[in-house]
């Protein structure tokens, strides 16, 4: 029996744009204001990336550095390139960096959510911002709680989604999680253990489970499963995906139905 006192029903079964309608020979870019109007304009739901600039603006981006987006193709004329960490750079100096070689730039995440207004479900994964997590939070909330769309978050970050739970509680909220193996480098290992196992699940409470669709769910989260917690995946890059039992479906270079 799946909940539905947290309003669950509303986010079931949709086919979520990753970081937006993107294109893999990226002219359009991940996380741009493009890929999030595409999405709109297509009917599907969304998922995005927000983290914090140098100067404390909410901004929508993926990685903690720029280089892989912003770094490798060079930029058109009238916008930079750019290398090392977001949280380094002023959103003034973000918003002059190309986005995969094209036009497009980092957006705020106020500017995403005016342009997705009218679209399907948008998923809101924060960042872990580290020693910032609770001004990430207050930020994101603060810009979240006026807007009129229907959205979620989600965090790998279990004190974030605590956070929530304590400062939001009417917001449905999701744990974020991969195989314990993919931590390594990134906590301890008996952090990495209780991460991949969703054991952290006990403290946060979340509506859903995003779990690395390419592992093996652990027995833990199967139970968290069964108990009424939604199992959203990612990332799908097959259709047949949508015939898995998935509770939601976070894709990305292909077109599903919206829903399914």
């Amino acid at each position: 029996m799946k909940k539905n006192e947290r309003g669950a029903e509303r986010f079931y079964h949709w086919n979520y744009a990753h970081r937006g309608l993107h294109e893999k020979d990226k002219s359009v870019p991940e996380n741009s204001l493009a890929a999030f109007r595409a999405a709109k304009e297509a009917g599907y739901g969304a998922e995005l990336d927000v983290q914090l600039s140098k100067d404390g603006q909410v901004v929508v981006f993926h990685d903690d550095t720029l280089d892989r987006v912003c770094g490798t193709i060079p930029a058109p004329e009238g916008l930079a390139n750019g290398k090392g960490l977001v949280k380094d750079y002023t959103y003034e100096e973000l918003h002059k960096m190309s986005l995969c070689g094209t036009q497009e730039t980092i957006p705020l995440f106020s500017d995403v959510l005016d342009a997705f207004y009218g679209g399907g479900p948008l998923i809101v994964e924060l960042k872990d911002a580290h020693e910032k997590n609770k001004e990430l939070c207050e930020k994101t909330w603060a810009i979240l709680k006026d807007w009129k769309g229907l959205f979620c978050i989600e965090s790998f970050t279990p004190v974030v989604v605590h956070w929530f739970k304590k400062n939001a509680p009417e917001v449905f909220r999701g744990q974020l999680a991969m195989a314990v193996k993919e931590y390594e480098g990134q906590v301890s290992k008996p952090i990495g253990w209780l991460l991949g196992n969703g054991l952290f699940n006990v403290w946060t409470k979340p509506d859903f489970v995003a779990y690395d669709m390419s592992v093996e769910r652990p027995k833990y989260v199967k139970h968290l499963f069964k108990k009424g917690e939604m199992d959203i995946c990612w990332t799908s890059r097959d259709p047949e995906d949508q015939k898995a039992g998935y509770d939601g479906v976070i894709f990305e270079f292909y077109r599903p139905g919206i829903r399914y």
